[in-house]
């Protein structure tokens, strides 16, 4: 459910209303299971040294921000290093040395490995189906509501401590299940081939990552940008600060960036990346660059390049770029030196094609979530090339860029090699729909950031096994074979049942599901143990030891139980819902708030601009510039130095950890973003109640 929000509506007509309804309606048939994701993980934020080991890839490269994430991909955050993935429904914050991978996301599963490290997890919504789990190595965890989770291994891989601020959660071993409910803390130990011990601890004040966390999450519920875009789409917050909304007649609310630099273009400063199951995808550099270019359409208005969002009732859906691509002999020249690509953003009720097979629904759910088209065969006749002569509104406004296609494969930035555009050049140009069958390369994959100097998990860490409930889906193929496949079906992206017959024959083999009865018992939560009856008279010492009472009952009695995985499916995962609820009358709607204030002493994002949060925009020689933040005031309040723990082992078994302590949270590093860690967490902001006010769209 979503909280409320001061609405600035789209100008819809009655009759633009009912044809979006029943659009909506249309788009809420099931995909087939073969289509692509609707959702990816956008790498939101990075600090320190990030590296990305992408699917099919044993090979390490640099992560940088904007790249989409899915199935298979894999981060590692080096010493004094963060991260941060932004879903729209969630958001992934990872602290230093931790190790991290999608074993599964896509419109209603987010599987997640951890190997070791810190996870810092705040989901919004889950009124769509999603459902998480995390796979570490004592046990996996499913989250059962939103609210805010952290999930901690230690370097060693011997304990797994979870938190629960807000929510619920249940931690699912080899010995049984346990729920974990809000501002509880629990840590494990063993399990990965033993008993799993388990003991209480205290939730104690937030550290200094716990901080920043809640910074960020205050930033994205208080977004004025928020009115204007539809509830999920990843990257809303960071356009209050580098644009500003206006009302048009054409359009209705549209984003226009502040400071962009000369000649600046939609998709012209960036660089082209294969990804999977999409093929070609484009990576912007703007801090600001990703919702702007992987939903929505870009229009010229009065002489300045906006952005015009999807219509805010529908849920997002994303795209890898939404571009129309160009070819002729204008573009191969002498500057060309052979082959060129071209292309040039979609206008608004364009439709965007998709240069993979993909059925009829999806078609339809990628469109009308991104831009308002009224007629659904006519997205169905574009995209199989029954409609050719199309007007495309951006093709003669100086929109297109071209590169030469070994600059286009190799994952260079576009805006220091763009051809010429001229009269001749349009004369003789053709425009496509979907993308050109141009092959990758490997780094096409791995991006321009590969090389010796990327920071690798260790070995040991990186081969680590973790405990899964839902079984992942098999491994990816290697690029090799993938690129094999791309090159017989013509140089096109593959299909997703395509790649699924690729895949290897078994699952990873860092993941052991669970699998008989175990996770099936319900495990009681620590208690103290009762005090010895008084002796009675007349009994023997052995007769005194048979009559001794047993532990009391648990102090907290479950209200469920968890069935074992062999007697129940995986988790659920419901259809997406794409369609909206009821439109509200505009009447009832509160005035939008004011757009934030162009502000003209800010320089060029492209040189030292600022985002939402407050950092320097980084470039490939300009390394971020750390803020100094001072320590939290708040002292921690100390674990019991002897917490009792309890083991299902027998009374013989020595015990997997002699104490059953939690380890202490490793110190954070500084952070290169606004405001300061240092700040103390507001825990009476009615924001923070978001998971229990929202309401179904």
């Amino acid at each position: 459910m979503r909280v409320p929000r001061s609405a600035a509506p789209q100008k819809l007509t009655v009759p633009g209303v009912l044809a979006l309804l029943a659009l909506a309606v249309l788009g809420s048939a099931r995909a087939d299971e073969g289509d692509p994701p609707s959702r990816v993980a956008r790498v939101s934020y990075l600090q320190g040294a990030v590296s990305l080991e992408p699917a099919g890839l044993e090979e390490w490269t640099a992560a940088e921000r904007n790249r989409p994430l899915t199935t298979g991909d894999r981060l590692w955050t080096d010493q004094q290093s963060e991260a941060e993935l932004d879903l729209g429904d969630s958001v992934l914050r990872l602290g230093g040395m931790t190790g991290f991978a999608f074993l599964n996301l896509d419109d209603r599963f987010t599987q997640i490995q951890l190997s070791s490290g810190i996870l810092l997890l705040r989901v919004w919504d889950t009124s769509s189906g999603q459902s998480y789990e995390i796979d570490t190595p004592q046990l996996a965890v499913q989250l059962k509501q939103p609210g805010m989770y952290r999930i901690e291994v230690d370097e060693p891989g011997s304990t797994t401590s979870v938190k629960v601020s807000e929510g619920e959660a249940v931690a699912l071993g080899s010995d049984g299940s346990m729920p974990i409910d809000a501002q509880q803390v629990m840590v494990f130990t063993g399990g990965a081939s033993g008993s799993l011990s388990y003991s209480a601890a205290l939730l104690g004040p937030p550290d200094d990552l716990d901080t920043w966390s809640a910074t960020r999450d205050r930033q994205a519920e208080e977004s004025p940008s928020r009115q204007y875009v539809a509830d999920d789409t990843p990257g809303t917050y960071e356009l209050d600060d580098n644009g500003r909304w206006q009302s048009t007649p054409e359009y209705g609310y549209v984003w226009t960036p502040a400071v962009v630099v000369a000649g600046w273009v939609p998709f012209r400063f960036g660089h082209w990346a294969w990804i999977p199951p999409w093929g070609w995808t484009w990576v912007d550099d703007a801090p600001w660059g990703y919702a702007t270019f992987h939903y929505g359409r870009w229009a010229q208005l009065r002489g300045s390049w906006c952005w015009v969002p999807g219509p805010r009732l529908l849920r997002p859906v994303y795209a890898p770029a939404l571009v129309a691509w160009t070819r002729g002999p204008g573009f191969a020249g002498p500057a060309a030196g052979g082959p060129s690509v071209g292309w040039f953003p979609l206008g608004p009720h364009e439709v965007y094609a998709p240069s993979h097979r993909v059925s009829e629904a999806y078609l339809r759910n990628v469109n009308t979530a991104n831009t308002t088209i009224t007629s659904t065969t006519y997205i169905t006749d574009v995209y199989q090339n029954r409609v050719t002569n199309i007007r495309y509104v951006n093709s003669t406004a100086g929109a297109i860029s071209a590169v030469p296609q070994n600059v286009f494969t190799s994952a260079q930035r576009v805006s220091g090699h763009t051809l010429p555009v001229t009269a001749v050049t349009l004369a003789g140009m053709s425009v496509a729909a979907a993308a050109p069958p141009v092959a990758p390369q490997r780094v096409s994959v791995l991006g321009a950031g590969s090389g010796p100097r990327v920071t690798r998990p260790p070995p040991a860490l990186a081969n680590r096994p973790v405990i899964a409930h839902a079984p992942p889906p098999r491994a990816p193929a290697s690029f090799a074979t993938q690129l094999a496949a791309i090159q017989a079906n013509g140089g096109h992206p593959l299909a997703r049942a395509d790649l699924d017959r690729l895949q290897a024959g078994a699952p990873t083999a860092q993941v052991r599901v669970l699998t008989g009865s175990k996770g099936s018992r319900l495990l009681q939560p620590p208690q103290p143990r009762a005090a010895p009856a008084p002796a009675q008279p007349g009994l023997s010492e052995r007769a005194r030891s048979l009559e001794s009472p047993s532990l009391p009952p648990a102090t907290r009695t479950p209200t469920f139980a968890y069935p074992a995985p062999a007697s129940s499916p995986a988790p659920a995962r419901p259809e997406p819902v794409h369609a909206p609820a009821a439109p509200v009358p505009a009447a009832t709607r509160p005035a939008p708030a004011p757009a934030p204030p162009e502000r003209a002493d800010r320089p060029p994002w492209a040189s030292q601009g600022s985002n939402s949060s407050g950092e320097r925009a980084r470039t490939n020689d300009q390394p971020a510039e750390p803020i100094e933040r001072p320590e939290t005031a708040a002292p921690r309040i100390e674990t019991p130095a002897a917490p009792v723990v309890h083991t299902t082992a027998p009374a013989s078994a020595p015990p997997s950890s002699p104490q059953g302590q939690p380890q202490p949270h490793p110190q954070s590093p500084p952070k290169n973003s606004e405001p300061k860690r240092g700040e103390s967490r507001d825990e009476s902001n009615p924001k923070a109640e978001r998971s229990r006010d929202r309401v179904e769209r």
